[in-house]
């Protein structure tokens, strides 16, 4: 029995000893690399002359809850008007391109062309950086796509066997496309070859769009373009991870989109006394001390990997992660391997719109899609930073959100 009792005890001490090395292991492969990139200084405070002056509205009250309340909308383009054509005759093809931050501005164009065509749609495909083709699937909802988009014109999952995709004419196009573009450019190729590939390009050159253009565009920009439930389970599970490291502040956490990458190949210039383009990580600093931030607060940055230029950053806010230290370890080996930007701004983009306060670091495509997104969220804590020594909350807001003349206040009314 002696014998039976030691056996036992030793068995109990090597599972212990087993799940104590896994704890470790897992540890050390999830969270320590990134930890030890940037030696924390435990010491980091505000000193006294760099803390809000008096009268400053600061960023969170007492507690760590948000200054100031979000507003609380619902979609209210007119859904009734949508009706979908029976009758099609050729079809049109696309791809997603430039990044996520694109793809919403490229499916509203295709579906305008389509409607105005009578044409069917044929399911995208994904164009990723280094002309890497991806399938809509691997990151986006194919049903959910199909299901909203076709009840506005039809569209097929598969292109027709009979037509070769590659011997297509590509047609290059403006974002937000009028009805005039489209009968001088468009239909007489699409007439002709009953197919047409167009591909949309982003400049200064964008044409107006009507009030009934706007209904469509609604519902291409923020119903149809949904993640994989595969997807979606891991941008939930990240935003999970930092708002339950965020005890200091309630569970919540601020982004910002801040690369160095981008920073270093664009360069930043005035634009006035008071405003940048771009702001470095030395000026977030400064400007997350103005409206009072406090150094135990989270912090999500987009950089992906790390940049020694960021050390200041983390000394003075401890709590700052990127998207490779909150990813599930099972997901990482998966992360690498892939390489792709698309897949990396999409979990950037979906951070961004889901955190408590956004704060870009420069003016770009993805600051204005994220601002989208948080409207129809109703999170409307969007913060740009300046120049001004006596900033508040208050000065600080986008002008997105100020003037509400961003094109997502169209299609997300107050809820009353």
């Amino acid at each position: 029995m002696g014998a039976i009792d030691l056996r036992q005890v030793m068995a109990a001490i090597l599972t212990f000893s087993m799940f104590a090395m896994l704890g470790n292991m897992i540890k050390r492969e999830h969270i320590d690399p990134f930890l030890e990139i940037v030696p924390v200084s435990q010491t980091a405070e505000y000193e006294p002359s760099q803390t809000p002056k008096h009268g400053t509205v600061k960023l969170f009250e007492v507690g760590g809850s948000i200054k100031g309340s979000n507003e609380t909308r619902k979609p209210c383009w007119r859904k009734d008007s949508l009706n979908n054509e029976k009758k099609s005759d050729g079809y049109v093809f696309f791809s997603l391109t430039h990044g996520p931050e694109y793809h919403a501005s490229q499916v509203a164009n295709a579906v305008m062309i389509v409607k105005h065509l009578r044409a069917a749609l044929v399911l995208p495909d994904i164009k990723d950086s280094g002309d890497k083709r991806r399938y809509f699937k691997e990151i986006y909802d194919v049903n959910k796509f199909i299901t909203s988009v076709g009840r506005v014109v039809k569209v097929h999952k598969d292109p027709p066997p009979e037509i070769s995709i590659s011997k297509l004419q590509i047609v290059r196009i403006p974002n937000q496309v009028s009805d005039k573009y489209i009968i001088e450019n468009i239909e007489p190729i699409f007439k002709k070859n009953h197919s047409v590939k167009i591909a949309t390009y982003f400049g200064d050159t964008s044409l107006s769009i009507g009030k009934l253009d706007k209904e469509y565009q609604c519902l291409a920009s923020f119903e149809s373009l949904k993640f994989n439930e595969d997807f979606q389970d891991l941008v939930d599970s990240m935003v999970e991870t930092l708002r339950s490291i965020s005890l200091n502040s309630n569970g919540h956490f601020v982004a910002v989109d801040l690369r160095v990458e981008v920073l270093e190949k664009h360069g930043c210039r005035l634009i006035d006394q008071m405003q940048k383009d771009c702001y470095d990580a030395e000026e977030i600093i400064d400007f997350l001390k103005k409206i009072g931030v406090d150094s135990n607060t989270t912090i999500y940055l987009t950089q992906g990997g790390w940049h020694s230029s960021l050390s200041s950053l983390r000394n003075h806010f401890p709590h700052t992660y990127n998207k490779d230290a909150i990813m599930p370890v099972y997901e990482k080996a998966k992360f690498l391997a892939l390489k792709s930007e698309t897949y990396e701004k999409a979990i950037d983009m979906y951070i961004c719109s889901q955190a408590d306060v956004f704060i870009p670091a420069f003016r770009s495509r993805f600051y204005t899609s994220v601002v989208g997104e948080r409207i129809g969220n109703g999170k409307e804590h969007v913060l740009v930073p300046s120049k001004n020594a006596s900033l508040s909350v208050g000065d600080s807001m986008s002008q997105y959100i100020v003037k509400k003349t961003h094109f997502a206040y169209s299609c997300f009314c107050l809820e009353t």
